[in-house]
């Protein structure tokens, strides 16, 4: 065989594989609205910066017949290539080959890829499309899945992950994901769920559609499995292109600093006049994030997900921040379990990957009832008192309105390792409300009053004029300034110059034991 012929045999047999389950089996994909997986995977990537890796991968299975059927590229396609000009490693599985079922090899290509994203510190993206595991190939198939496992486990903290389900993802394939930092959802076509709808009516005789047990939305609004919800696989790679921008691409490295295109030193006079005069009133904390971060750009992470807790990335002065504040307008800003679980997991992927943190404060209370507490609100409550004593970049606490009790310390206090915590001279920092406060502390003469009800509110507005503010906090070093609220950006951009040098380390330890 001479060179020219050989050169045209690689031609054909690449042509073959990027073909993946043939023109009918690629029509149909784009029928239920999705696309390849090539597709997707130069949708993500830069113009012409896609190189392909392991494209000529064959699987070993002989079962059932496995000897005779072709699976192009063994339906997955693995490479790397650049988003905006940073390096980033990317597999996504092909549902026109074999469903995009995996098998011993398929998995060999995936694992191979997140080695290589480790070794070289930068981000992995999975895109998931795929029936499960190959059942041909058994514990092999299996296997492959556990080697996927242990590989996420080993890059987690050391690079971001991110999943992409653009497909169904069904019982052992689901925990990829889980493992994974971040989980994008495609609205109507993503599926995950560890048993589907037709094995949970033979066990438990509950009748429940794929959408509903398992949809984009599902995950997004009420598990809390998924990060992000799309209306269409362009929007959700807008998406991760957007994410990756906000994110350094290894934990040695600091988040991409933007130029600033935002007055550093600007103030607002609306935030003057956020805070109602009614302190049981609700308002709108993305107000106050919108007017303090860069070109009221924020980026928010789980939006449907525990609103009770807004987490996210914005910028200040360049510098990427992640954003932990409390929602008075749901629940008035309470914590609970699923709140705590939110933005603890938040606060360990910021400090894992060099991000400051700053946490807005305006919460009157964890979420109290039997439901809460039998459900082990002091666990999940207990994740984010960990998570910000153990965070070691720069921590900034801005309390807004009330910070009370155990859920203000659970918002990053300066006992937990805040190193400047601002407050607007709307603060109430105590420890309970005026109300409850001036029933336990005046009782007997609230009591003995001969006008209970007056005596009762004469002291709830004694007990508000001196513990109901920022200033015992203040005198007691608690709170480093108070400040008139048009002031924060500009303090708060100080306070991040300040603190871009700071060192702090933990004990030497194999690892805590955060409450799971």
């Amino acid at each position: 065989m001479s060179t020219q012929e050989k050169i045209a045999k690689l031609a054909k047999l690449s042509q073959r594989i990027e073909q993946g389950g043939g023109p009918a089996a690629i029509e149909k994909q784009h029928l239920l609205g999705k696309q390849t997986a090539r597709e997707r995977i130069i949708q993500l990537l830069d113009e012409d910066s896609f190189t392909e890796l392991d494209k000529f991968v064959v699987h070993h299975c002989t079962n059932f017949d496995m000897a005779d059927k072709e699976a192009p590229g063994e339906g997955v396609v693995t490479g790397y290539g650049t988003i905006n000009g940073r390096l980033a490693f990317v597999y996504a599985q092909d549902f026109t080959v074999l469903g995009g079922s995996l098998g011993e090899m398929h998995a060999a290509k995936i694992c191979k890829v997140m080695d290589m994203a480790v070794k070289m510190g930068a981000p992995i993206i999975g895109m998931n499309d795929s029936g499960g595991a190959r059942i041909q190939e058994a514990i092999n198939a299996l296997s492959g899945y556990g080697k996927i496992f242990y590989a996420n486990t080993m890059a987690s903290g050391v690079i971001p992950q991110i999943s992409v389900i653009m497909g169904p993802c069904a019982g052992g394939a689901v925990y990829s994901p889980a493992l994974t930092d971040f989980v994008f959802m495609v609205d109507k076509t993503s599926k995950m769920f560890i048993t589907g709808p037709q094995v949970i009516k033979a066990v438990t005789g509950e009748e429940v559609s794929a959408e509903e047990l398992g949809g984009a939305m599902t995950h997004n609004a009420t598990s809390g499995v998924a990060h992000f919800a799309a209306t269409d696989e362009g929007e959700c790679i807008r998406q991760i292109r957007q994410l990756l921008s906000y994110l350094p691409s290894n934990n040695l490295e600091e988040a991409p600093k933007a130029s600033a295109m935002d007055d550093i030193m600007r103030m607002d006079e609306g935030l003057n006049q956020v805070i109602p005069d009614n302190p049981n009133a609700a308002y709108d904390m993305n107000t106050v994030i919108r007017h303090i971060v860069d070109e009221g750009e924020f980026f928010e992470v789980q939006p449907y997900y525990a609103r009770n807790i807004i987490t996210g990335y914005a910028r200040l002065g360049g510098q990427t921040v992640g954003i932990i504040a409390n929602q008075p307008k749901v629940m008035a800003g309470c914590l609970d379990i699923n709140a705590s679980d939110k933005s603890a997991r938040f606060i360990r992927f910021c400090d894992a990957f060099n991000i400051p943190l700053l946490s807005i404060v305006d919460v009157p209370g964890f979420l109290p009832g039997t439901h809460q507490e039998f459900g082990g609100i002091i666990r999940h409550g207990a994740k984010m008192l960990y998570a910000y004593s153990e965070a070691t970049v720069p921590k900034i606490t801005l309390v807004t309105r009330k910070a009370y009790g155990g859920a203000y310390l659970a918002m990053c206090s300066k006992d937990l390792g805040a190193d400047q915590v601002i407050a607007w001279p709307t603060a109430e920092i105590a420890v309970m409300g005026a109300e409850g406060a001036a029933n336990i502390i005046f009782r007997k003469e609230i009591e003995s009053a001969e006008s209970p009800e007056t005596a009762r509110q004469d002291r709830i507005e004694q007990y508000k004029a001196i513990f109901a503010t920022p200033y015992v906090a203040a005198e007691n070093g608690l709170a480093d300034m108070v400040i008139e609220p048009r002031e924060t950006r500009p303090r708060l951009i100080s306070a991040l110059e300040m603190l871009s040098t700071k060192r702090e380390k933990r004990p030497a330890k194999k690892h805590g034991n955060i409450p799971l």
